[in-house]
């Protein structure tokens, strides 16, 4: 990431705030796994975004138009004893030099120092519930400042959600992101087209898992951007199935739906294929439908477009597939009013991606989807899964689950499909699964 984006994000959020305020921003917590064996730790989306900082134990305060600097960060002190077992530490000095703070102190410190930058504010962005041992700091820390009203010292009065301005200003990638994001979805799309050339009966869904982490880490993201799904056979049709467990079938179809994580920006690419390299008839014929719905739904993206606008293309193509193939009956308008699709297509078409996979920014705005606007990436992801014992529904169709998915940019003209170098027609499919060993 370019480094100038964080100080650019900080002014730009200290201008929405106005004089009189403060933002205060605890990063995330170290969290155990068991015992005393920590997770790896990631940064709070939020607090990266604006800081740049990978540190645990340290909060961020923006403090507009304070004379001294606006920009204060705690952290921890330099100490060689510890930096001899968890790595070097930024400290005091290099939170300024490296970071950019315009002050920065030991986080031990906090107690002593933080009352008074909250004197004499009127607002106090700030998002409850983050921590509540945090939570229970800052109504400490309010109640030191109104206990000095007596002497003049004015307590903050307004507390304001500071993630609903940190969440727009994340919906709208920059350059700099845009090219990690592009990155990112280049590296899982050379694990996915990994993972079909490496699939074979009899393969453990956890092994073509391991193909796709091989992959990632080979190209530097050695984190995923959530936990992987391998599922084969019916495993597809369980949406957020991770157990990858399963043996994979001669026959049966495999759905993968896996991305990189990289400098903490995430990639979300699924992809359905067949274990043997070639789609038996029923599931050339669903899988079909489910790609003419997201290419009809990718076609939706555009400037100008709301939020809906893919989804309902979506469904319109899926639902008058499901009634060619006899799947649902009735009149295609009437099939789309009761949402009979619902059945077999339960999840919307896709989200908003970013930082976190299922990223922030507000879907609706005063009660009306908002509009797609340049600089917005979401997933284009509809979907088709009939379970093995599905009433009334013939067995040539039990336990195919079918999704497709990539990653979209909204641009000043239209669209760019930032995941685009997978294969995904069943031609091309066929064709990269034959070149395998």
């Amino acid at each position: 990431m370019n480094k100038k984006e964080y100080p650019k994000r900080r002014r730009h959020l200290m201008q929405m705030m106005g004089h009189n305020s403060i933002a205060i921003l605890p990063a995330a917590p170290i969290l155990i796994r068991n015992r005393d064996v920590e997770y790896a730790y990631r940064p709070d989306s939020n607090f990266y975004y604006l800081s740049g900082f990978e540190e645990p134990e340290a909060v961020v305060v923006l403090v507009p138009g304070r004379r001294q600097g606006e920009y204060i960060l705690f952290c921890q002190e330099r100490d060689k004893k510890m930096e001899m077992w968890n790595g070097p530490r930024a400290g005091q000095e290099g939170a300024c030099i490296d970071y950019g703070a315009d002050d920065a102190f030991p986080i031990d410190d906090l107690d002593e120092i933080l009352s008074g930058l909250l004197e004499d504010r009127e607002k106090v962005f700030y998002t409850m519930g983050f921590s509540a041992e945090f939570d229970h700091k800052m109504m400490e820390w309010l109640n030191q400042v109104r206990e000095k009203s007596r002497i003049g010292v004015h307590a903050p009065n307004e507390f304001v959600a500071l993630d609903h301005l940190l969440h727009e200003m994340r919906l709208f990638k920059s350059r700099s992101e845009i090219k990690i994001m592009r990155d990112a979805a280049k590296i899982s799309a050379r694990a996915h087209c990994r993972a079909m050339q490496e699939c074979k009966p009899g393969m453990m869904e956890y092994q073509l898992e391991a193909e796709l982490l091989h992959e990632f880490a080979q190209h530097g993201c050695r984190e995923q951007a959530y936990q992987s799904i391998v599922g084969g056979g019916d495993n597809a049709c369980v949406l957020h199935y991770i157990r990858n467990d399963g043996e994979l079938q001669d026959g049966d179809l495999v759905l993968i739906d896996a991305g990189a994580e990289k400098q903490y920006y995430a990639s979300d690419i699924t992809r359905t294929f067949p274990v043997g390299g070639t789609f038996s008839e029923p599931q050339k014929a669903i899988y079909k439908v489910v790609l003419a719905a997201q290419e009809a739904a990718i076609e939706a993206v555009i400037p100008g477009n709301h939020w809906n606008d893919p989804h309902f293309a979506a469904v319109r193509v899926i639902t008058k597939g499901l009634q060619k193939l006899g799947l649902i009956k009735g009149n295609l308008r009437t099939l789309i009013k009761d949402e009979a699709y619902r059945r077999f297509f339960v999840h919307r078409t896709g989200h908003w991606l970013g930082m976190d996979v299922h990223d922030v920014g507000e879907y609706k705005i005063d009660g009306v989807w908002r509009l797609l606007e340049p600089g917005m990436v979401l997933t284009v992801e509809p979907g088709i899964y009939i379970p093995r014992g599905s009433k009334g529904i013939a067995k040539k169709w039990w336990g195919i689950g079918v999704r497709i998915e990539d990653d979209v940019l909204v641009t000043k003209d239209g669209h760019e499909i930032l995941s685009d170098g997978v294969p995904k027609t069943v031609d091309e499919i066929e064709a990269l699964m034959a070149t395998s060993d």
